[in-house]
């Protein structure tokens, strides 16, 4: 299991779509953009997400059948699935709680309410990834407020190095290549080159290590790094 969920946005409406890509990666989410229910059914069978963010009408295939066809699956009968809709009238919402759907979101909503939505149907379907404190050491990460600190002090990170924290503590004292860290952080379809990661991890390192505070990633010769506190 991955230790950044992974969320496909299903949103054909491309304004919307770049502003829920933008608040969920704040939150600590990678995701992944598909514009229409066709791709997004090839796209979750290459690849499975913790969970769907999915619009009711899409082109070439609506939401309700995408979420209708995953429930038939054994491998997606449990997905996680948010429905967003124009459609506020109650025998629309029940339609599309009865078809599958986890939540149900009506258009225009908060972002805010988005996010807490996620982060609910994450707790309760699987626990394990909507944590939203986690603490190894002295450092404490909270995905909800976006905010590290350790010792008790704030530390300020750009949202490259949250994510790359958020990963390490999920494993503490595993050891990551460069390569494994640019799956899990970047995505496996994303190109960047793994000096990348090195620029990344010393800004990182900066951030977390003080006057009074050792520095807590390892770096292990030819093998990565790890956080060990």
């Amino acid at each position: 299991m991955a230790a950044l969920p992974y969320i496909l946005v299903v949103e054909d409406e491309e304004a919307l779509a770049t502003l829920l890509q933008y608040n969920l990666d704040k939150e600590g989410y990678r995701i992944e953009l598909s514009a229409d229910g066709e791709d997004a059914l090839i796209r979750i069978d290459e690849k499975l997400p913790d969970l769907v963010v999915l619009d009711w009408m899409l082109p070439s295939v609506s939401g309700i059948e995408v979420c209708r066809r995953l429930r038939q699956r054994p491998t997606t009968r449990n997905l996680p699935i948010i429905m967003l809709t124009a459609r506020g009238e109650e025998t629309d919402r029940v339609r599309g709680l009865d078809t599958g759907a986890d939540d149900y979101i009506v258009k225009p909503f908060l972002m805010s309410e988005l996010s807490a939505r996620v982060r609910a149907v994450l707790r309760r379907i699987r626990p394990g990834l909507a944590e939203d404190r986690i603490r190894h050491g002295d450092i404490v990460i909270d995905r909800s407020a976006h905010r590290v600190k350790r010792a008790g002090k704030d530390v300020h990170l750009g949202p490259t190095e949250f994510r790359l924290l958020d990963y390490f503590m999920q494993h503490p004292g595993r050891v990551f290549s460069r390569e494994q860290l640019l799956n899990a952080v970047w995505g496996s379809d994303v190109y960047v080159e793994t000096r990348t990661v090195d620029v990344h991890i010393g800004r990182l390192r900066r951030a977390l290590t003080g006057a009074e505070e050792a520095d807590p990633i390892r770096t292990v010769r030819s093998a990565g790094y790890a956080l060990d506190i």
